[in-house]
């Protein structure tokens, strides 16, 4: 989607806005993948001796490249800097005053131990927004806990939804808590860049994994809170919601019909010729159909079982049922409308050429678009010279003198 005249030239609506990025593999670098994707200038700064493992990171690989960072770091600088060094944390402030967000997700406590903690840069930049993301949050009894994706969703609860009752908790293919975290971070910051422009102050952005997969479980807790119900994993479908779960066509295709509100239902039955199971007491509303779920799941799948993926869903669709595949990554590659809303888009890494597709941006904007401008850097420290000439004005005899001893 182009832009309007009016904002020609713009990388999306935070153009103009500059990010540093700390911390490594996924919670805090998504976060600032999303600020980058609406146009941030985001700036990932890497340990010159430890750089980010997730460059190695991915099952795919193609000429010994392999291609989770090429799109997780997507539309960012790669600077190395030492933080640790007394000259390394001088450059580090002197880019923070310049900066309107620092994104980190160490332990809590690393940045202060450093001497880099927020009232430290605050005084540098009092309108800087700092998003920190961690395990715990940053207090609480469990706050200097060590936390992964893995730990929060099970801490969290979230696992425990996830699976079949008979099984133990599995997880998804990815790291969902991680996902999350960035995403609320993200949000926090946009928040608190808002309020800076009435304030003309910065914040403190808090972002605990475990809380972020608190906050999407929706009735988890009152449900306990209320009638003492723990909810459980239900497999394929949600327990009471009915029918919402996975049919098999006769041509093997999992196919998702969910019709649980009564005028979708309504629609699924006369779309399968049985218009009388719309007043059959056994299914007359939501209630009813949750506790007759196993009954209208066996006749759902009975009629979907007699044909083919492609007839239940046009016969659905023309009904006004939601209906729709399990797709493999495959079929997403070639899906219509996945392709006409621009949501698969090559990646070209930097110096390299190598072009990859990968997901396009998430949400689309009509006027300020964001946009897929360059993959991930090649190597750590690839925009150096760029960063800290532009940024910093430090010439080239300054930058080789900080190359060698080890501080970029």
């Amino acid at each position: 989607m182009e832009p309007t005249h009016a904002d020609a030239g713009r990388t999306g609506p935070l153009d103009g806005i500059v990010v540093l990025e700390l911390g490594t593999l996924i919670a805090g670098p998504f976060a600032g993948r999303l600020l980058g994707d609406m146009g941030a200038r985001v700036i990932k700064i890497e340990d010159p001796g430890r750089p980010d493992p997730l460059r190695t990171w991915g099952q795919g690989e193609r000429d010994g490249r392999r291609h989770f960072w090429t799109v997780h770091a997507r539309n960012k600088e790669s600077v190395t800097l030492d933080l640790r060094s007394d000259d390394g944390a001088g450059l580090f402030l002197d880019l923070v005053a310049r900066a309107d967000v620092v994104v980190e997700n160490f332990r809590p406590g690393t940045l202060e131990k450093w001497g880099l903690g927020p009232d430290r840069l605050h005084e540098i930049n009092p309108g800087l927004v700092i998003g920190r993301v961690s395990g715990y949050g940053q207090t609480g009894p469990q706050s200097a806990r060590a936390g992964y994706a893995s730990v929060a969703e099970g801490v969290s609860g979230l696992r425990h939804l996830n699976g079949f009752p008979d099984r133990p908790p599995p997880r998804l293919a990815l790291s969902l808590g991680d996902t999350l975290g960035g995403m609320f971070a993200a949000q926090g910051i946009l928040a608190a860049l808002l309020s800076r422009a009435t304030t003309g102050r910065g914040q403190v952005v808090d972002v605990a994994l475990t809380e972020a997969c608190l906050a999407v479980q929706e009735s988890v807790i009152p449900d306990y809170d209320a009638a003492g119900v723990i909810r459980g994993p239900s497999g394929t479908r949600l327990e009471g919601i009915a029918p919402s779960n996975l049919y098999q066509s006769s041509d093997g295709v999992w196919v998702i019909i969910a019709a649980n509100q009564d005028t979708v239902f309504r629609r699924l039955c006369g779309a399968m010729g049985r218009p009388e199971l719309a007043h059959d007491p056994r299914f007359v509303d939501h209630s009813a159909r949750g506790a007759n779920q196993d009954e209208i799941d066996g006749i759902i799948a009975d009629w979907a079982g007699q044909r083919p993926a492609e007839e239940i869903r046009s016969v659905l669709d023309a009904a006004g049922v939601v209906v729709g595949p399990v797709n493999t990554v495959a079929d997403v590659m070639v899906d219509e409308q996945f392709l006409a809303r621009g949501m698969l888009v090559p990646h070209t890494v930097p110096g390299v050429h190598d072009t990859v597709l990968g997901p396009g941006v998430v949400p689309v904007l009509d006027t300020t678009p964001g946009s897929v401008r360059r993959g991930g850097a090649p190597e750590p420290g690839w925009d150096n010279r760029a960063v800290y000439s532009d940024l910093l004005g430090l010439d080239d005899e300054r930058l080789a003198d900080l190359t060698a001893r080890g501080v970029i």
